[in-house]
This record gives structure tokens, sequence and C-alpha cells, in this order.
């Protein structure tokens, strides 16, 4: 019998049985391919321990590579562990997406567990192989040899990548455990040059196929980064704790999934739904709560230090400077308003203390029930906003509270930060002892955890700053509703360098795969020191509106002052016409870190969009329209570069202009230098 909610199509061979391989004990190897027989798995303890390799077309993509866990109380379980047995089954079932980039999501895989034995102790290594790549998982369940240890800490995980030629193999990667996070700009190196890299880490071989390495459903667990030990062997390497044991654990647990995603382009990469695939169904039941859309804020202004988080003459988050804001969401559709800065906690050295802050104390000029009712006459939300610097003994103290205040006044949604350096979160343990631990340890991505749930428990979404990477955990959570995660556009206010031109022609292949990120698009005053300032929006104008297609995210900000979008309201048009909430969507051309194109379908109509976006490199693609439904016009109302745009000298040339078109028809989409091109494909009945 096969469990899936809301099942559409079922295949389900769920049974599982024993391989027919005479005399199991002493099986070496046993395989394992994708339903499309394109690639296969082999597992074996040919060498004394476990080891995989992964064939794609009949070529190695994966080397033999080590497999294994290392605990402080009983070792390593890996060497002198041999396969004791096998167990198989395939599965083909189609689940729905209460939200996201498409409605229907097939899951279809062959899958086998090898349990691995020393005579004493027993542990399993799942893969399952599915048409778009593998994903494998460790589990030691409960059992009479480890009754006696209830308690195990994981000191090591000896997961290896074994990358062939990585002299001749292209990765895309930021850097692991490091200060800043996850908010780097992407490096373009050969495997061989990469240190201790973040994931998800894509690469591309000499032949070109195109893989990426993650992980999916990371809970209770520490999170992984990849170091390299000899050129081109990629280990897992967990996050410690602060007091350097990886994982704190017991038997019959399960790791999350180590996924490789594998295709032969670029854009296969981009339609891969394994991450979700390799997460549980939703445990929350009816989430029609969960409200995809799109929202403005008390934000950039802060940013360009228009405005301040602190109270004083400059403060943003008064009462009257957010019904002004919630005057011209209402004018202009928009489902909700961001106020940052509103509480208690932002006078003085917040990032460096975040002990400071309160999160049920507003400042005396933000009135949170005046601004409330005032949303409900012009059906706009508030939407929320904590940030703890880090300090999250005092968040959990006050979350209950906090996330109750909210709940009474209507808020729906609220927006997490956890600034702070890698490795600087603050805890306090049980003994009152402060203990400083990455953001993306066991510890943490608990803590991330626990607030979602909470929140969930009051119909409260969570848009997650300074987060733990995403895992795909919105499958099971969908109340998770995004979350950052990368460099977004902020760094173009204030980073120095700020992000650049191919910036947004990597995160679709990196960043991305692993789900939502809340970017915050759409700047409009593109220079506001000047086009010659060195902190500016290096995009053309055009590129901007592309990120609404391109970068996903069921809530999609319109980043930029009011008053930036009523000077351009031709162009500001795409932003109110462009949904969030898409029923199918495919990637149809691109290169990393060169250029993307989208086309999305909208859940509400029949209507499509198309975002492309370019580096600093202008191109011209041609596109192929036959994704739109057939026997069905549509009106194209194309948003491009004007002939003489270039993000550098004229960012502001573009051109609005519109079409009919069908699925038979092509288009050539020509974008200037970090450009793009937006389109919205209304059908014509």
């Amino acid at each position: 019998m096969c469990f899936t909610p809301k099942l559409i199509s079922v295949s389900c061979a769920l049974a599982l049985f024993s391989l027919a391989i005479p005399n199991i004990t002493q099986a070496k190897t046993v395989n394992v391919a994708s339903p499309d027989k394109h690639i296969s798995i082999s597992v074996t303890d040919d060498n004394g321990y476990p080891e995989y390799q992964v064939q794609f077309n009949g070529k190695t993509v994966v080397n033999p590579s080590k497999l294994g866990l290392v605990f402080a109380q009983l070792g390593e379980f890996g060497v002198d562990f041999n396969i004791s047995d096998i167990k198989s089954n395939s599965v083909d079932q189609t689940w729905q997406l209460p939200w996201g980039e498409r409605e229907n999501v097939r899951d279809h895989y062959n899958r086998i567990v090898a349990t691995f034995s020393n005579g004493r102790i027993n542990f399993d290594i799942e893969f399952k192989a599915f048409n778009d790549g593998i994903g494998f998982r460790y589990s030691v369940p409960k059992q009479a040899g480890l009754a006696s240890t209830p308690k195990l800490d994981i000191i090591d995980e000896l997961t290896e990548f074994s990358i062939p030629d990585p002299q001749q193999t292209t990765a895309w990667w930021i850097p692991g455990r490091g200060w800043n996070r996850y908010e780097y700009l992407y490096r373009t190196t050969s495997l061989d040059k990469i240190d201790r890299a973040h994931t998800p880490m894509t690469f591309r071989t000499a032949d070109g196929v195109h893989l990426s390495i993650h992980e999916a459903a990371l809970t209770d667990y520490a999170a992984m980064v990849l170091n390299q030990g000899r050129d081109g062997t990629l280990h897992a390497d967990l996050t410690p704790w602060s007091d350097g044991i990886r994982v704190k654990t017991q038997p019959g647990f399960n790791t999350p999934w180590r996924t490789i995603q594998i295709s032969d382009n670029a854009v296969g990469l981009l339609n891969s739904d394994l991450i979700l695939n390799l997460n549980e169904p939703n445990t929350l039941g009816d989430v029609s709560w969960v409200k995809p859309g799109k929202y403005i804020g008390i934000w950039w202004a802060m940013h360009i230090n228009e405005k301040t988080w602190g109270s004083g003459a400059k403060h943003g988050a008064t009462t009257a400077e957010t019904k002004r804001y919630m005057d011209f969401a209402a004018q202009y559709g928009f489902d909700g308003v961001l106020v940052e800065g509103w509480n208690e906690g932002w006078d003085g050295s917040w990032f460096h203390n975040g002990d400071v802050f309160s999160f049920t104390q507003p400042y005396a000029d933000f009135d949170m029930q005046a601004i409330s009712q005032y949303g409900l006459t012009k059906n706009v939300r508030l939407i929320g906003h904590h940030e703890t610097s880090g300090s999250v003994t005092n968040y959990r103290k006050q979350m209950s509270a906090a996330y109750d205040l909210y709940q009474q006044h209507g808020v729906t949604q609220i927006k997490t930060g956890y600034v702070a350096d890698g490795g600087d979160i603050k805890r306090v343990d049980d003994n009152g002892i402060i203990r400083h631990e990455w953001h993306d340890g066991q510890f943490m991505v608990n803590e991330y955890l626990h607030s979602v749930t909470e929140a969930a428990k009051r119909g409260i979404s969570i848009n997650t700053h300074e987060p733990i990477k995403d895992t795909g955990l919105r499958r099971t959570y969908p109340n998770w509703i995004a979350r950052e995660g990368a460099r977004g556009q902020e760094f173009n206010a204030w980073g120095t360098p700020p992000n650049n031109p191919e910036h947004t022609a990597i995160l679709p292949y990196t960043r991305m795969l692993s789900g939502p990120m809340d970017f915050t698009p759409g700047i409009f005053n593109l220079a506001p020191e000047g086009l010659d300032a060195v902190n500016r929006v290096q995009t053309t104008l055009m590129k901007q509106l592309a990120l609404y297609v391109v970068l996903y995210s069921p809530i999609q900000m319109a980043a930029d002052l009011p008053r930036n979008y009523v000077e351009r309201l031709d162009a500001f048009q795409f932003i109110l016409d462009v949904p969030t909430d898409w029923s199918e969507s495919k990637a149809l051309a691109g290169e990393v870190g060169e250029y993307v194109v989208f086309a999305r379908k909208s859940r509400q109509n029949n209507d499509w969009f198309l975002g492309a976006l370019t580096d600093e490199q202008p191109r011209s693609i041609n596109i192929s329209l036959d994704f739109l439904s057939p026997k069905t016009k549509y009106l194209a109302q194309i948003y491009r570069d004007g002939d003489q745009a270039d993000w550098l000298t004229h960012p502001y040339d573009y051109v609005i202009e519109q079409k009919t078109v069908t699925a038979n028809d092509k288009l050539t989409l020509s974008m200037a230098s970090s450009g793009g091109t937006a389109i919205r494909f209304k059908a014509i009945k």
C-alpha cells in the first residue's frame, strides 16, 4: 500500500523483498538504475568497507567513493562491515504541492537498502535512483547490539564524492563555514581548486555533464559542507557543536539524504524535483492559510540610509509611515507591508548584542493595533519582523508571546533574521553557560525548525533570513514559505563589492536548486548615489523585472521605494501582473553563470510568464514558444532592453511592446549587458 497525501496517480511496488542473490551474505556488489536506465549506482564492500559509484549514460561521474559514520562511543561504522542483506522496491507516484513552481510532482525512482554488518551491529544505507539524480542516506536502527549505548555522538561522516578529472571540471561554489554564512559571491574554478564549499555546489565535467551535490530533509543533524582531500575527492564535513561533536543522537536515527542531481546540460538541473521528492509529505494538514503573494516594505529606505531601524528623527517604522505604505499597497494590489525596526532594541549595538531586543514591545511611535485595523480596511496585512542578531535563547524565551501577539493582530507571515557572524550564534545552555554555535550546526538546524512549527500552531508562515540552507523541508512544513541563504539585493546598497552581473546568472544553478529564495527584486532606482558609485545595482531595469520569474519565491517583494515605481508605472505594470504561485515551470535555455530563460504558468489562469537574464555579455537567444497551450492565442506583453541599454551607462533604456503569438511561434530575446527580458503571455479568449 502506498501512503501519500492528495494522491493523483499511483503505480507503486512498495513491498520490500530480498534480491534473488545466491548466498546473500557473500554478495559484494549490488546495482540499482534509474527508471530510464541513464543513471546507475553500484554499492560494494569489495575493499573491506562500503563504497558506491555512479555512472551516467555509461560513463563514470562519481568514482568509487567511501561511505560510513564514526561514533565517539563505537568507532567507525565502515571498515569490516559487509553487506548482509539487500532489499529493493520501485515507486512511481504523483503528489501535489499546495504552492510552488508546479502543482503536480512526479516521484519516480528505484530503491535499494543495503544492510551492512560486522556480526554484532547493523546499519543501513538506502539509495534512490531517479531520472534526474540520486539520493542516499544512513540509518542506524535500534538493535540488541546497541542496547547498552543509548547515546551516540557522531564525530565524523566518511561520505565521499570522488569526481573524475577534477582539473578539467568547472565548479561554481561559495566558501563553507565562513564568517558571512552563505552570503558570498560565487567563485568559478576548476574542481581541484575547491577548499571548503557550501552546498548546493554545482559543476560541469569536461564532456558537459552537469552535477550538483546537496542534501535533502536536513532535520536533527548537522549541515554538510564539502572539503577536498586528494584532488577531486570531496568529503562530507559536518558542522560541529561548540564542544566539537558533530551530531548528538541515539539509535533509531536517519541522516539527511546526500543528493547528486545529474543532467547532460545545465537546463536539466533547473527542471529537477529530486530535492523535494526526498522530503517527507506535509505533516501540517490543511495549509490553505499559507498564502503566496507580493509585498512591499519599510526596508530599502534603511539600506540606502534614508531611514533608520533605530528610533529618532529618521525612524522608518512609524505608524504614519506604515499607513503610507499600506495606502500604496492597496492602490496597486499588494498583499502586505513588511515593517522592520518596529520593536525596541534597535538603538545602540544591536548587531553585537541581540539580547536587547523585545519582540512584544513596540517603539512609542508604532501603534500595532491601529496599523492592523487600518490594514484591514485596505485589505493589506502587516508582515511581521523579528531580528535576533543570533541571540537565540533570548528569542526562544519570548517566542510564544511574540507569536501570540502577531496572531492577535492578524499577522500571518513573519520575516525572521539571525544576523551574526558564522560561528557566533549565542545560546545559553541548561547550566547558564554561554555557548557559541554555527548557523548550520545541529543546534541551529533544530532551532530554525522550532520557530517554524511554533508559528504553524498559530497559522503563521516563516520567511527566514540568515537561515540554515534550504533542503526541501517546505514539502513537510509548507509554512516555511521562503528563506534567504545567499547574497540578496541589499548588497547592492552597501556591499563592497555589490552583486556582480553574473551573480543572478549563477544563483538558479546553485542556491535556487535547493528551493525558494527571498532575494527582494524590483529595484527601479538602480544607482541612488549615481551611475559611477561603487555601491549600485549592476543590472538594467529589465533584468530587475526578469528576476521575478527567474528567481522563484512564493512571496515576492517590490523592494524599492514607492516613489520610484510611480516614476515608471509602465515598467511597474509587470510587477503588478506577475504571479508568485505557478501550475507549471520550465527552464528553456541557459548556461551556468552566463544566462537563463524560465517560463512559468500561473495557477490562476492560462497566462504564462517568461523571464530571461544574462551576465555582463549582451546576448540574443532564440526561444520556441511551444510551452504555450496549443490552439490558444496569446498577447505577448514584452518588456525588453532598448538598443542603447547597458547596465553600466544606460540601465534605464527599455522598450515595452506587444504582439500576438501562438505555441508555433519563436521569439528572439535580445538582452543588453547584465540585461533581461520579461514577458507576460496573456491568453486571448
